[in-house]
């Protein structure tokens, strides 16, 4: 896990840039995104602020990330239905996802060569492409 040092101020600050009112629960929840820099669930979030301030719902933590997402301060990966990570890092990159472990690696966006796109519904653009390789131990 890599710890980044960032305040709580530095933190507001970040929320004031998106358009966010930087209320406690937002700042602790937002500080342990910043500040471990790694792809995490909600309840893992909702762990990581708990363990230091035990006053935050689940609720409370879905509904900000909500807001984060929306604000484009995080991003979501859905790796399978049933796992969903938030990611601090916005800026464009791909990920490894090691289905024994369930961790997730960042892979540099210029590491991934994409050849092209099939044709897209009339009436749009893509907005982006993001690359999940599903790793295991090799046998």
């Amino acid at each position: 896990m890599e710890i980044q040092t960032i305040t709580r101020e530095q933190v507001a600050q970040r929320l004031r840039d998106h358009g966010i009112t930087p209320t406690h629960q937002r700042i602790e929840i937002a500080h342990v995104l910043f500040e471990r820099h790694e792809h995490l669930s909600a309840d893992q979030i909702l762990s990581a602020v708990n363990a230091r301030f035990a006053e935050t719902s689940k609720a409370t933590v879905y509904n900000t990330l909500r807001l984060f997402l929306e604000r484009k301060l995080i991003r979501e990966l859905v790796v399978d239905p049933s796992k969903v990570f938030y990611d601090p890092n916005t800026s464009p990159h791909h990920h490894f996802f090691d289905v024994v472990t369930g961790r997730l690696t960042d892979i540099p966006a210029d590491a991934v060569r994409i050849a092209g796109l099939p044709p897209l519904p009339p009436g749009v653009v893509a907005d982006g492409v993001e690359v999940v390789i599903r790793t295991r131990p090799a046998n």
